[in-house]
């Protein structure tokens, strides 16, 4: 395999050299800037053989290197192994940027290429502006994986399907309606939208062109009086199409988005750099202004309608009666042997898919044992699998897709006897995220201003994590979405009744354990108060927290209070569902501290 990296890399020089380019830098998006991508995308994993969904590769005419954050480093050190790809680590002061590198790598007069449908228009923008003093250039190419990726995966063919009105609470023209006021606030007469989530919002639409997201490639335009899909026509179904029509939606070809655009004869455009692609966004017509903004869809999305509340309750039950039963099972099943991290992946998937509503996995399962708990998003693989003992703790992040919600949640399960510092960590992990869930603020609240609620506990003895605290949760759609989170990054989105955000604080030593503890919180209306009203979190997942590794000295009263009153609620919420065994085991898992 590491043979063949080399050799893919040196078919890729032979390209920058025949375009005349020193460098040539593969993202991991695809023309939507998708956090992951279908594999007709995924140019960056097949020229690195690295993995993990988030990373960039550079490749000079005599170096090449791959980028990649934190929750990566372990996995990119093993993967690149004897590739010849040197690993730089983000956001450490050692590593340079990559703008940096090339600048220090190249000559004055030099060419950087890219290709132009998988970078985002502010990433290419910035780049081409940070490489511009040291005269060096940024060039669009045809995407070179197209002359030497041989076996290439096509464009996604599945069939789109509708998402039924009785799960998305709001209909297209409803919708639309919402989208075309926002759009006359900003004195836009047109809206291009390129995120895939947003467009399967807006049109109810739902698709299986990426893996564990269920969403459709297409492009989505809006004009006051008319709307318009760009998306291959083999995905439109009679019903799909009629449904569409019936709208006012006009059908055009994917291929097609670039040449409309150059005819566009509306006078403004909002469009968003950060989520329109280099190449479709050079294509507009220059005559039509650009605003420069955010997609209304993004945050309309993201405050949930009563109908979807309704359902994301719905799914969390379902969701926590599969999780009882596979914890139930585990405990009686590791200590009889022969359990590895893949069996208990493919266990957990077969209780989730008894349950109704079921559409598959949100994500794909971390099943970390041990020190693979230390790899923030550690696989499982063939190779790395290991077998369950009882002891130490197993890291198990996990979500599925239902038509009426999606779930993610991590616990990290006591298999047995623990040492006294995974002790410590776990219960100091337990402290922030209670912290977190307990939360009560002021409307106008951003994420980062919450950030420090559960990190606190873990920075007093000088630990940290890098990964975001808590991320956006789409509606039958992406595990990840924003515009919220709460992380210490800055972000300008105030916290918003109805949206549903992650609170997972972690701690990481690599070669020894990783812990996480994860839950879904919507946040709601806390009241009236001190110049005016405040908000607070309803953590909605369902499913006991393991007991077996907390040092109850380090909670305190209030703390202890919240734990419990927790699992008295997700016994009381699951306890119908299951039959006496399950509900003895869920008693005792959920029996006061």
């Amino acid at each position: 395999m590491k043979q063949n990296i080399k050799q893919r890399i040196e078919a890729l020089r032979a390209i920058m050299r025949a375009e005349g380019v020193s460098a040539f830098i593969v993202p991991s998006t695809d023309p939507h800037m998708s956090e992951y991508v279908a594999p007709h995308w995924q140019s960056r994993e097949w020229i690195s053989g690295f993995t993990g969904s988030a990373g960039t590769v550079v490749v000079t005419l005599h170096e090449a290197g791959l980028w990649t954050d934190s929750r990566y480093f372990l996995q990119a050190a093993e993967q690149l192994e004897g590739s010849g790809i040197e690993l730089y680590k983000e956001m450490l002061p050692e590593t340079p940027s990559i703008p940096t590198f090339l600048k220090e790598k190249l000559e004055a007069g030099a060419s950087v290429g890219i290709d132009g449908k998988v970078f985002s228009t502010s990433e290419a923008q910035g780049l081409q502006e940070a490489l511009k003093a040291s005269g060096i250039t940024l060039q669009s190419i045809d995407d070179p994986m197209d002359k030497i990726w041989a076996e290439r995966p096509p464009m996604p063919e599945a069939p789109a399907f509708i998402h039924e009105l009785k799960y998305a609470g709001r209909s297209i023209e409803e919708k639309l309606a919402d989208i075309r006021k926002e759009m006359q606030q900003v004195g836009a007469e047109a809206l291009l939208i390129s995120a895939l989530d947003e467009i399967a919002w807006t049109l109810n639409l739902r698709g299986s062109d990426v893996h564990c997201n269920p969403v459709v490639i297409s492009y989505l335009l809006i004009e006051q009086n008319h709307t318009h899909l760009f998306i291959n026509p083999s995905k439109l179904t009679p019903e799909v199409t009629a449904y569409l029509q019936a709208a006012g939606i006009s059908l055009h070809s994917y291929e097609e988005i670039d040449a409309f655009l150059q005819q566009l004869s509306a006078s403004a455009i909002l469009i968003c750099s950060a989520k329109t692609n280099f190449a479709t966004y050079n294509a507009l017509n220059p005559t039509c202004r650009k605003i420069e903004g955010a997609s209304p869809v993004a945050l309309l999305k993201a405050v949930r309608n009563e109908t979807e509340v309704t359902g994301i309750h719905a799914a969390m039950q379902r969701d926590g009666v599969a999780l009882v039963k596979f914890l139930k099972w585990l405990e009686e099943s590791v200590p009889a042997g022969g359990q590895t991290e893949i069996s208990v992946d493919r266990k957990l998937h077969a209780f989730r898919a008894e349950q109704p509503l079921y559409m598959g996995e949100s994500f794909d399962t971390i099943a970390g044992y041990k020190e693979h708990g230390a790899i923030v998003h550690y696989e499982a693989t063939p190779e790395t699998d290991v077998e369950l003992k009882p002891e130490g703790f197993l890291l198990l992040d996990s979500g599925a897709q239902y038509l009426d919600g999606t779930t993610d949640i991590t616990r990290t399960i006591a298999l047995g006897n623990l040492t006294e510092e995974e002790k410590e960590d776990y219960t100091l992990i337990l402290k922030g995220h209670i912290n977190l869930a307990m939360a009560v603020f002021p409307v106008g609240t951003r994420g980062a201003q919450l950030d420090v609620l559960a990190r606190m506990p873990i920075w007093q003895k000088k630990m940290n994590y890098l990964h975001g605290t808590g991320h956006g949760i789409g509606h039958f759609l992406n595990v990840h979405e924003g515009p919220q989170s709460i992380r210490m990054n800055e972000n300008p989105v105030t916290l918003r009744p109805g949206m549903l955000t992650s609170n997972e604080p972690g701690v990481y030593k690599g070669g020894s354990h990783g812990i996480r503890t994860e839950n879904l919180v919507l946040t709601v209306p806390a009241g009236e108060g001190m110049f005016g009203e405040y908000l607070k979190f309803e953590t909605v997942t369902l499913c006991p927290i393991c007991k077996k590794g907390i040092l109850k000295e380090l909670l305190n009263a209030e703390e202890i209070a919240w734990l419990n009153s927790y699992h008295q609620t997700v016994y009381s919420k699951l306890s119908p569902a299951l039959n006496e065994a399950e509900k003895a085991w869920l008693k005792q898992a959920c029996e006061a501290i």
